[in-house]
């Protein structure tokens, strides 16, 4: 943080600055996400080349799949939490940094499975993602809606997937299509959401933060848009 700058400064909501200085900040912050979407594509080329991918598929898939499920909400909870409490450049990019890679090696046996059972999948989901991504961008954008009433429904939504996923480990149940098409729609609610906490909430100090909090909207929708593109095949 700049010290010759006033601490109010970094407080006051993008939403409430000028035109030029809300468009850098914008401009900052889905930058920073398109470099956090090429580090996660980087990052999996690499395992996949390398032979890595295939070792640490079969690794993790010695567990149940679900405890994996559960890892994948948690993670995106913490990195969630740590876009809004890292205040300081450094530890924004640490938790964007450490959220792509924790993604990157949890996204590997969904990524290995859809490659050897359903090919063209990720394709397909990946476009489908951005798509969906896009056009609500494209709503919290032109409705200019602050969305933030969302997030008790989100938080309550999040809380039942992972009593479900508990469950299902507990007692050797599997969450089917059901589950995938439930979670999208969640995911759906939370790109509305954390793309209008962005505009109307977040400082112009935390581009970092707001580009790790919308790449983890993104992770949550191609996760369960994959896991659907899969169960089809």
């Amino acid at each position: 943080m700049n010290q010759t700058t006033p601490a109010a400064h970094f407080q006051t909501p993008v939403i409430e600055l000028g035109v030029d200085r809300r468009a850098a900040f914008i401009t900052r912050t889905y930058a920073h996400l398109f470099g956090a979407i090429l580090a996660f594509a980087g990052i999996e080329i690499y395992l996949f080349s390398s032979g890595l991918a295939e070792r640490l598929a079969a690794s993790m898939l010695s567990v149940s799949w679900l405890w994996i499920l559960g890892g994948f909400i948690v993670v995106g909870w913490l990195a969630s939490r740590a876009a809004h409490t890292a205040s300081s450049p450094g530890a924004q990019y640490a938790a964007l940094a450490g959220y792509v890679i924790a993604n990157a090696i949890i996204f590997v046996p969904l990524l290995y499975i859809a490659q050897t059972v359903a090919p063209g999948a990720i394709q397909s989901a990946a476009l489908a993602t951005l798509v969906g991504f896009g056009g609500l961008t494209l709503v919290a954008f032109v409705t200019r809606k602050d969305f933030s009433f969302l997030g008790a429904l989100l938080k309550w939504g999040f809380i039942v997937a992972l009593i479900l996923i508990v469950a299902g480990v507990l007692f050797g149940f599997e969450l089917g299509t059901f589950f995938s098409v439930a979670m999208i729609a969640l995911a759906g609610g939370a790109v509305l959401y954390d793309t209008s906490n962005v505009l109307h909430h977040f400082p112009e100090d935390r581009h970092v933060g707001a580009a790790l909090e919308l790449f983890a909207s993104i992770a949550l929708m191609f996760w369960y848009v994959l896991r659907l593109f899969i169960s089809r095949d």
